[in-house]
């Protein structure tokens, strides 16, 4: 079972290509799911109008993704005419689309976390004060912390300081894989134009035939997310 992280952006380009890519989204979901691959949403931010995408992050989890992801990654070029502004003369719009180099990137180790108990303050009568129930746990290599005080019971406290603070974690670095520079996208985009890996066309978005690319014709952007993590 392989398990891969797939960015698709429309970068900064205009509204046109947030329409799209809800509509390249729907197809691509109903792809994984005819391939019996599993898919979750790590992150989604839509676009300015209702039913457009502006970017999402996808994990997905299956057999032969390598193969399947082959008419995936890379420029996604949809032919029409805008819904949005029907007089607009141009009829190519591009949607990027890139795997995140980094499988583990929500794994944490242990190591990484300190647990230190203290006196809880505040409401809670004579015995609150008297004994060192409350917790806080941090995550070392980003410094990212939280408190809990509400149970007399320090391993209580402990138990959920903990989850609380791998949700921290989890949306900080969702956060971070937001933070890609949308001008790197637009930088490949401009390049890769001229081949793109699949090419919808009209507003049932029927794809058109092509050839297979060749492994070694695939698009992707290698993001080394480690070094990033915690910027």
């Amino acid at each position: 079972m392989d398990t891969k992280i797939i960015g698709f952006s429309t970068g900064n380009g205009p509204v046109e290509c947030t329409w799209a890519l809800a509509k390249i989204l729907s197809i691509f979901i109903k792809e994984v799911e005819s391939h019996q691959i599993k898919y979750q949403i790590l992150n989604q931010e839509s676009g300015s109008l209702n039913a457009t995408v502006k970017s999402v992050i996808i994990k997905i989890e299956g057999h032969s993704l390598e193969s399947f992801l082959l008419q995936w990654i890379g420029v996604l070029k949809w032919v029409g005419t805008s819904i949005l502004r029907p007089n607009h003369k141009r009829k190519n719009w591009f949607v990027q689309s890139f795997e995140i180099q980094e499988a583990a990137v929500f794994q944490f180790n242990e190591s990484d976390f300190s647990y230190a108990a203290y006196r809880s303050s505040g409401p809670g009568g004579q015995h609150v004060n008297k004994v060192s129930s409350a917790v806080r746990a941090t995550h070392l290599p980003s410094g990212i912390s939280c408190e809990v005080s509400e149970s007399r019971s320090q391993h209580q406290n402990k138990k959920i300081a903990r989850k609380r603070l791998l949700d921290k974690l989890q949306e900080h670095r969702l956060s971070q894989l937001k933070r890609i520079d949308d001008s790197v996208w637009l930088q490949k985009l401009q390049v890769d134009r001229g081949n793109p890996v699949q090419v919808f066309n009209g507003s049932d978005f029927k794809k058109s035939t092509r050839k297979k690319m060749k492994p070694n014709n695939r698009q992707k952007i290698k993001l080394h997310l480690k070094r990033q993590l915690w910027d």
